[in-house]
């Protein structure tokens, strides 16, 4: 069964369940935004993307956030995903990674962009 992400009910009320397309894309989305320490029984899950949001940008960032991005993904999804190329993009205040990979079992190509930062609506 995969889960939808976020977590939600369908029209029965029952928990929503979500293709395995999205349900990838929703994993790829938790490695990202969890921060390390933050899951009590996997205190090393998550990449540390979210500290980075808040540095000064810069190239150095972006090429940073890059590695740190790929080896987590590499690390926790390595068994569900291809990673082909993971572009992280600094623009103005604003963190853009764009993730591109293949789903193992089925050999589909993905593209997942991700942006978090930029000013407080």
């Amino acid at each position: 069964m995969n889960l939808q992400y976020p977590y939600q009910f369908d029209d029965r009320g029952r928990t929503g369940e979500a293709g395995e397309e999205a349900y990838i894309r929703g994993l790829i989305e938790q490695v990202l935004f969890t921060s390390p320490g933050e899951r009590v029984m996997r205190p090393d899950f998550g990449s540390g993307l979210m500290q980075l949001v808040f540095a000064p940008n810069s190239v150095e960032l972006a090429a940073t956030t890059q590695f740190l991005v790929q080896g987590a993904l590499q690390q926790w999804l390595g068994h569900l995903i291809a990673l082909d190329a993971v572009e992280v993009e600094a623009i103005e205040s604003t963190l853009r990674v764009t993730v591109r990979y293949a789903i193992r079992r089925t050999g589909t190509s993905q593209v997942a962009t991700f942006e978090r930062g930029g000013a407080l609506p």
